[in-house]
């Protein structure tokens, strides 16, 4: 008698592969075991694409560090540039203490306006969803009377 697995299309009535010879607790047992593997294989796989990302932004991280550091220089050059320009002007210890006080002003202001953005952004509890929550649990209350 031939046997009844092919590699082609299967005649009808015939076995196309050992899952039909396969009892159901077999099968319940291949497909728990095979889902199993599926899930630890994508977590596997999200493990490693979340950590190669972490990699990446741990880099553009350094790099836009070491360029606030460089620019950081480059606005201190300015500054002194600023105070040898004005010397020519005044003197030595005026021009130092104009710009000083001018780049104080600066610093100043962005204080103030970073604390007002900060003020604005607390508590960080999303109030105005909460205000509409609140609304809802009034309105369900009143139509349950």
């Amino acid at each position: 008698m031939a046997d009844q697995r092919t590699s082609g299309p299967a005649a009808p009535g015939s076995v196309q592969s050992s899952a039909a010879d396969a009892s159901t607790g077999e099968l319940v047992g291949r497909m728990t075991q095979q889902m199993s593997t599926l899930v630890r294989d994508e977590i596997r796989l999200a493990q490693l694409d979340l950590t190669e990302k972490g990699k990446r932004a741990g880099v553009g991280a350094g790099a836009l560090g070491g360029a606030g550091a460089v620019a950081y220089l480059g606005l201190a050059t300015l500054i002194a540039a600023a105070v040898l320009g004005l010397a020519e002007a005044v003197p030595g210890w005026l021009s130092a203490l104009i710009i000083g006080i001018a780049v104080l002003a600066v610093a100043g202001i962005l204080a103030l306006f970073g604390k007002k953005k900060l003020q604005s952004a607390t508590p960080p509890m999303p109030t105005e969803a909460v205000q509409g929550l609140k609304q809802d649990v009034q309105t369900v209350k009143e139509h349950r009377r």
